[in-house]
């Protein structure tokens, strides 16, 4: 586990965007695994950047995303499909039946969690996967509790999850309580894994994904596990380190 600390936000985002931009120039067919939230988005404000200055090409890319909420449409403004088409993919030619995310509509949630492992093993597994840190140590939906040999399932969100990500809906009681999401093993498959972290808020967290013991517990300690990851972390961020 590499730690690389920054002054802020900003440049954490242009290094991310640097090592993305790097991954998908050396191989023929890249697979990034994608997140969302507030943290990626200076990334893929820096990705659209570097596209429009003809830096990089997305075409031939295939990205997955960690997750998706239950029951929202893919139209609805706060679905994750609607967050990735807005704030990336309509922006860099990247061809739409080369982005997955898991449909959180499906009519058999459970055979649409086997399905995305399929397409996740057809694609030849993750090269590059970005990941954000919950406050509570979630891993895309990945709650405390949740078995590290998990793969891609249903998860009922924890209260502060909700929370947390209530900001972004009318009031806490329209954030869904339930999503699809990439389990820890399908997560730990990735050949390499990149783990951003900002603000003060996030600093106890990041000390205990450090230096704290791997605890199904807190899920993204599972990281000091993998012999390939590198955290992205602004000094806010590192202030308990």
């Amino acid at each position: 586990m590499e730690l690389m600390k920054v002054r802020n936000y900003g440049e954490l985002s242009e290094r991310v965007g640097e090592m993305v931009i790097e991954k998908v120039n050396a191989l023929e067919k890249p697979v990034l695994g994608l997140a969302t939230g507030s943290t990626p988005e200076g990334l893929y404000e820096y990705l659209i950047n570097q596209y429009k200055a003809e830096k990089v090409s997305f075409e031939h890319v295939v990205t997955f995303n960690l997750d998706e909420y239950v029951g929202l449409e893919k139209e609805d403004i706060n679905s994750y499909n609607y967050y990735m088409n807005e704030k990336l993919f309509k922006h860099i030619g990247i061809p739409a039946h080369q982005t997955y995310l898991p449909n959180g509509n499906a009519l058999d949630l459970n055979e649409e969690a086997i399905n995305y492992e399929k397409r996740i093993k057809q694609a030849g597994n993750i090269d590059l996967q970005i990941l954000g840190l919950g406050l509570n140590g979630h891993i895309g939906f990945n709650e405390p509790g949740t078995p590290f040999t998990s793969r891609t399932h249903i998860v009922q969100l924890d209260e502060s999850t909700r929370q947390a990500n209530a900001r972004f809906f009318i009031s806490l009681d329209e954030v869904p309580t339930q999503a699809i999401t990439m389990g820890i093993e399908t997560i730990m498959e990735s050949e390499q894994i990149v783990l951003l972290v900002s603000g003060e808020g996030k600093a106890g967290a990041l000390k205990r994904v450090v230096n704290g013991e791997v605890s199904e517990e807190f899920p993204a300690s599972i990281l000091q596990k993998h012999n390939n990851v590198i955290i992205i972390a602004d000094e806010a961020a590192c202030k308990l380190l």
